[in-house]
């Protein structure tokens, strides 16, 4: 049985707006109180007041991945991936986009033959997270895989890139970057983490998605691990990934605003 514990712990990662944990959804009115650091954030600027500060998660490899995902558009800015792409709908096509997504060729953006992750385009950007927790968990749907009934209180990191969309198969290959059921030290994991984007940029933040602003925080810890550099991948991997995968993920999932003001952010200095 489900404890009560347990069960308000999933109801909020369903990000459920009226929860009484979570604050006026005014986008006009008042920064989130007595939250701890939120996400995303532009990597580039390393300053922060938010004073609460929990313990780094493990690195990685010490974790169990329990679920992979991606948005449209990139969440967080750097440098490399600093193209303003608006508000958006509902969070859907906001966010940023990759410098080099305005410099593509015309094989890169041929259309692929069918729909690929219901309306991924060649020239799209998408921020790609592997989330990983210190619960004896496997991959699954949804952040709620992350949790167990014994393990509520999770130990969570995420591990981000950005990619540029293109139609070449000779760049990366997602389902080389994906869950194959393998299993490495005891620990469930992806085949393989980008490694030559950049040293990826460490800190405090929380949980993302539309669904929270800087007046509707998120209640959960993450350690954040993001890599500073897009790259390139092929849609046709994407598209293969997207139509049978542990995670049920067959689509990009909308962005959160980025978060700005000083007080939500963690010092990264």
């Amino acid at each position: 049985m489900i404890s009560v514990k347990h069960r308000l712990l999933l109801s909020l990662l369903m990000s459920v707006s009226s929860s009484p944990a979570v604050a006026s959804s005014d986008s006009n009115g008042p920064a989130c109180e007595g939250f701890g650091p939120q996400a995303p954030r532009d990597i580039d600027q390393l300053a922060g007041d938010n004073k609460s500060i929990f313990s780094l998660a493990p690195h990685y490899t010490s974790m169990n991945l329990c679920n992979i995902h991606f948005h449209h558009n990139a969440e967080h800015k750097a440098k490399d991936f600093s193209k303003y792409a608006g508000e958006g709908d509902h969070g859907h096509g906001g966010g940023y986009q990759c410098n080099t997504s305005q410099s593509l060729s015309s094989a890169e953006l041929t259309l692929s033959k069918n729909e690929v992750c219901k309306g991924l385009k060649p020239g799209n950007t998408i921020e790609v997270h592997w989330v990983h927790t210190s619960c004896d968990v496997k991959p699954g749907k949804g952040l709620t895989s992350c949790l167990s009934d014994g393990c509520s209180n999770p130990n969570l990191r995420v591990e981000a890139q950005v990619f540029t969309v293109v139609n070449d198969s000779s760049v990366l290959n997602f389902n080389d970057l994906a869950y194959g059921g393998n299993i490495e030290d005891g620990y469930h994991q992806a085949k393989a983490l980008p490694d030559n984007t950049g040293k990826p940029v460490e800190f405090l933040g929380s949980t993302t998605g539309p669904q929270f602003t800087e007046q509707v925080c998120s209640p959960f810890q993450v350690t954040w691990s993001v890599r500073p550099l897009c790259t390139k991948i092929d849609i046709n991997s994407l598209g293969e990934w997207c139509k049978d995968n542990v995670f049920k993920e067959d689509h990009a999932h909308g962005v959160r605003k980025l978060v700005t003001n000083p007080k939500l952010l963690s010092d990264m200095k």
